[in-house]
């Protein structure tokens, strides 16, 4: 009998986060994000559901060959761009778009021998410092691609360090009382306009938490509370933030991007992960009694402890607390509980005080909910477990361990 651990992949939710997507920004086209295999749910496994958008963006040739043998003919575009020189080769074999973000790929490009001229997405560095042209040599870049006759057509594209900050827009204003937006992307919009003004082409500056905070603000909004001169209006200047492009990334995963100041319940996002096993045993603790190694938690009263069959060699965070009086979050059968003592490799343990309090007592095989849809309509936030550890929700959602079993389940088909 294999262990009671698994992770459900629930496509029902990835669609539903998406449609979430396209409400934020109804007029703009959206790029699902899956890189780091679809943010581990594994891209084969996603697809169906997500098949619906409008492109895919990721970083890996390897994984953009598996999309093409999925049966996709639609936009795959590279927000790292070629690695090596050769990676061209495969770029115009499966017709793939992607970004230049430094003198060698234009280098590389004007080498590189096409009958098939490229779709390439120039990179602005707005204020990241990662990848990116600086400002004032965005305009030599874009004229170097411009001549070349492997490249079809010249997007632009930027990402945002703070869009998750605080200061969000609704329709277009800002919340914030004081009407400030965050100055890191008032400045880094400022940068943008100024950048790429007058260059033509589709452009793309939206992620999940700019599409979700900002997405209908008019960059000559935002880029006017930096503090820099008064911008004219323009068709440029008045473009909303979410552009022609969104890429979509957590949130279709069922992240909230800037959590905790909003939830993704308050998002209305849908998990589309859930990490769930079984106690394997039942211990007894009186007055002074530890837990696990170190002994870093001491019971203060008598009280029982379930073992759950889920440790750090399944992905759950050996840093997870359980040596305070909050511990980590955990469900056992629906209700609330936490973890005590150190996860170790293969088991945690959960008090199951609350359980006995509520007249509800577990034994073994009783259901854990480590994160993710629960029994009964319970749910536990993949972010509250990432904040508790003091992570973000991306690095869980990222780490389950190749051993755990997957499942897909399609609420919608079981409804049908």
């Amino acid at each position: 009998m294999p262990r009671p651990i698994q992770a459900l992949i629930h496509l029902d939710a990835l669609r539903h986060n998406l449609g979430r997507a396209r409400a934020h920004a109804p007029d703009a086209r959206v790029l699902a994000v899956v890189k780091a295999d679809a943010y581990g749910h594994g891209i084969e496994r996603v697809y169906p559901a997500l098949r619906g958008a409008d492109g895919f963006a990721l970083l890996d040739l390897a994984e953009a060959e598996r999309l093409r043998a999925l049966g996709w003919r639609g936009p795959i575009l590279l927000l790292e761009g070629a690695f090596e020189p050769r990676d061209l080769e495969t770029v115009s074999r499966l017709g793939l778009w992607h970004v230049i973000h430094r003198e060698a790929q234009i280098d590389w490009l004007a080498a590189h021998k096409t009958d098939v001229p490229q779709r390439v997405f120039l990179k602005l560095n707005s204020g990241m410092n990662r990848l990116g042209f600086a400002p004032q040599a965005l305009r030599g870049a874009w004229a170097r691609l411009d001549v070349l006759p492997q490249v079809e057509e010249i997007s632009l594209i930027s990402h945002f360090a703070d869009a998750d900050a605080g200061g969000a827009f609704d329709s277009g204003r800002p919340a914030d009382p004081a009407g400030r937006a965050p100055r890191g992307i008032a400045a880094a919009c400022a940068r943008w306009l100024d950048a790429t003004a007058g260059l033509p082409g589709e452009r793309s500056l939206a992620n999940s938490a700019a599409t979700l905070r900002h997405a209908r603000t008019r960059l000559r909004d935002a880029a006017d509370l930096a503090g820099g001169p008064a911008l004219e209006a323009g068709d440029a200047a008045d473009t909303p933030l979410a552009a022609d492009w969104i890429r979509a990334g957590v949130m279709l995963y069922g992240g909230a991007p800037d959590h905790p100041r909003r939830t993704a319940a308050q998002w209305d996002l849908r998990p589309a992960q859930t990490l769930r096993t079984r106690l394997i045993a039942v211990q007894d603790l009186q007055p002074g009694d530890t837990v696990g190694y170190g002994s870093r938690y001491r019971a203060r009263q008598a009280m029982r402890i379930g073992i759950a069959a889920c440790g750090y060699a399944d992905g759950y965070p050996r840093h997870a607390p359980g040596d305070t009086e909050c511990g980590t979050p955990v469900l056992v059968e629906g209700l609330r509980t936490r973890t005590v003592g150190r996860v170790s490799m293969d088991m945690l343990a959960v008090d199951l005080s609350p359980l006995h309090a509520a007249g509800r007592p577990a034994g073994v095989g009783a259901e854990v909910t480590l994160w993710g849809e629960g029994p009964q309509g319970s749910r536990l936030p993949i972010d509250e477990v990432a904040q508790a550890c003091g992570t973000i929700g991306y690095e869980l959602m990222c780490a389950v361990a190749p051993r755990v079993p997957v499942l897909t389940q399609d609420a919608a088909e079981t409804a049908g």
